[in-house]
This record gives structure tokens, sequence and C-alpha cells, in this order.
């Protein structure tokens, strides 16, 4: 059974099930957040996840990878966030439950219970500091630290990983060009952080949480947070091995796999496999499908949108804000509709100018 159950994980375990499987339970924890939250199916999730875990220790190959020093910390820390994301949503959940009701949200209640700084909040500070290093003493006795030979030039490692909080922007350069995946991508990320407080101010709802008041917001921030970066972490540790190959958990990394790839760009989808001619010689003619297509994606939905179901979002963000958002969200998701058209079409890049190094 046990062998059974593992051939079915690895035979679940491609690309396109995984994210979709991620997303779908992502949509069902956003449409049911008060279900999520509760205990009993807090308590189910963390058992099937220790569940799996557990069997897959009986496993040399998924042991091994887990085990391995450098991915240990990845591994608690998946649930390390998983807790912090559930009590995050739960008192949310819970304060859209007192102000239904007419109550003071938990915020609001802890505040009026204040005592000094010293010497509560130093005790508990000095405790918790003394525990992080009691736990960090035996980490380091327990685990070796991941040190490797003398680094070789002419002998690389396979797979070559970068280290752990980079492997989110290594999973991208499979989809996008390095200027994208490396510099573009991470820039965006880094100002669409800086700019939320300055998109999203509305002072009625600062200062606790609450899902209901800012649920566009949170759906989009933990969107970006656990299938762009998290699930993208997992997959380059754990599913990436040899030659950047998928494997499924229980699989053998076997440096000789070859994956067949016949990926093509939208200009031959449109000028060779559709009109059925050759690829125009000028390069402005040849990627014109792709700027058209670029140009629908980033002006229809910012139209359409602001007419229909963002039409109160723009109203109080105004045209600029508006805008900035737009641009943030639609790049944003550029990235997952790029994976799946790898995936389904093998399309490669939607503008590839290799004259001047400029694919998308």
């Amino acid at each position: 059974m046990i062998e059974a159950f593992k051939h079915g994980v690895n035979a679940f375990c491609n690309p396109t099930s995984i994210f979709s499987a991620a997303v779908a339970l992502f949509a069902l924890m956003m449409a049911f957040p008060a279900f999520f939250v509760s205990t009993p199916a807090a308590l189910v999730l963390a058992f099937l996840t220790l569940g799996f875990f557990g069997v897959g220790l009986t496993d040399e190959h998924f042991r091994t990878i887990v085990t391995t020093p450098d991915n240990v910390p990845i591994v608690g820390m998946l649930f390390i966030f998983g807790y912090f994301t559930w009590f995050a949503l739960r008192k949310a959940v819970e304060n859209d439950k007192r102000i239904a009701a007419g109550q003071p949200t938990l915020e609001k209640a802890e505040a009026e219970e204040k005592v000094m700084v010293f010497p509560y909040l130093i005790y508990i500070e000095f405790v918790a500091a003394l525990f992080y290093s009691i736990i960090l003493v035996l980490w380091s006795i327990f685990l070796k630290a991941p040190l490797e030979d003398t680094a070789n030039p002419s002998i690389s490692p396979n797979p070559s990983k970068a280290p752990w909080y980079f492997l989110g922007l290594q999973e991208m350069l499979v989809y996008y060009d390095p200027w994208i995946a490396g510099v573009l991508l991470p820039t965006f990320i880094i100002l669409g952080l800086c700019a939320i407080p300055y998109i999203d101010n509305d002072p009625k709802t600062s200062g606790f949480y609450s899902f209901k008041e800012r649920r566009r917001g949170i759906i989009l921030f933990l969107f970006g947070f656990w299938i762009l970066w998290v699930l993208l972490i997992i997959i380059g540790t754990f599913l990436r091995g040899p030659n950047w190959n998928f494997f499924g958990p229980f699989e053998t990394w076997d440096v000789h796999k070859l994956v067949p790839l016949m990926n093509v760009n939208l200009s031959d989808y449109v000028f060779v496999k559709t009109l059925g001619m050759g690829l125009p010689k000028a390069w402005y003619l040849r990627e014109m499908p792709g700027f058209i297509l670029l140009t629908l994606y980033f002006w229809l939905p910012v139209t359409l949108l602001r007419r229909t179901v963002f039409k109160k979002y723009y109203e109080s963000l105004g045209a600029t804000r508006y805008v900035i958002y737009m641009i943030l969200f639609l790049t944003m998701f550029s990235l997952p509709i790029k994976m799946y058209l790898r995936w389904a079409f093998n399309l490669k890049y939607i503008v590839a100018i290799p004259e001047f190094f400029f694919n998308i």
C-alpha cells in the first residue's frame, strides 16, 4: 500500500498538477476562511501534512533530500509560515465576527489591559532569546554545517542550485529570460511591497486584523507569497533534480534522465503553424503578434475592470494609484500565465528578439 501511495504521488507530482492543486486549495481557503481557520480543520491539515512526512521518511530518497542540512530549515519554514498564516487569518475572522456583533476588536480589547514594558515584556523577550539560543546550540551540534569541497571551475554540481531564498527566482528562469526573472521581477516585488502603504491607506481598517475589510489585498498578498514564492521554493528545493528536470518526491534522481523539449515562440505559432509561411526577416514584423498581445494584456483589464469589478476600488484609489496597482497586479499574474503556456503549449517567449537580447 505504501509503495502504491509513493507511485501515485510521483505520478501526480508534475508542475501542472502541483500548481493547479495549490491554486485550487488556496481558492478554497480564501472562499471559506472561517472553516479553514477552525481548530478541527487546522488539526486535520496538520495531521495530513505530518502523516505525509511520516510516510515519506520511510523512503530512502525522500529522507535524504528532506534531512539534508541545507533543506532542514526549509521544512521548518513551511510549518512556521503555515502556522502564522493560519494564526493571522484566525484573528482576522474572529475580528470580523466581533465587528458584526458590535463588539470591539481583539486588538482594542487587548489594548485595555496595559502592562509596563519592564519587567513584563523584557522578561518574555529574555526567555524567548534564551530558548532560541539553546535551539541554535543544539542545531549546530546535531546538524553538520553544509560545507562542500573547494570550488573547482572545471566541475559544476548537478543540479546547480542557488541558496534557498533565491530558488524562486531560479525557478522563474525556466519561464522567463534572465533579465526579467533576475532583475525586472525582483524589482517589481520590492517596489510593490514598498507601495502597499501608499496604495492601500484606508485608516478605517488600520491597526487590527480583518479579512472582510481587506479581502482583496489579503488574497493578492497571500497568493503572491504562498503560490508564487513559497511554492516555487518548494519545487526548486525538493522536486528539481539533475539537469533541472522535474522529479517526484519518492523518485530517484537520475542524471541520465532526458526530457524532450519542443519549446517554440509565439511568432512560430502565428506565422509557421497557423499561416503556414516563413518568419518575416524584420524583427518588428516577426514579433508584432507578441507586441499586440502584450498591449492588450496590459490595457484591456485596466480599462474593463475600472468600469466593472474594480469600479469602487478605482473611485477610492484615484487614477494614478489605480494604474500603479493594476500594473503590479498584472505583472504578478503574468508569471502563472506564462507557466501554464509553457506547460500546455510549450510556448517559450511571447516576444523573442535575439538581435537585441530582448525576450519576454
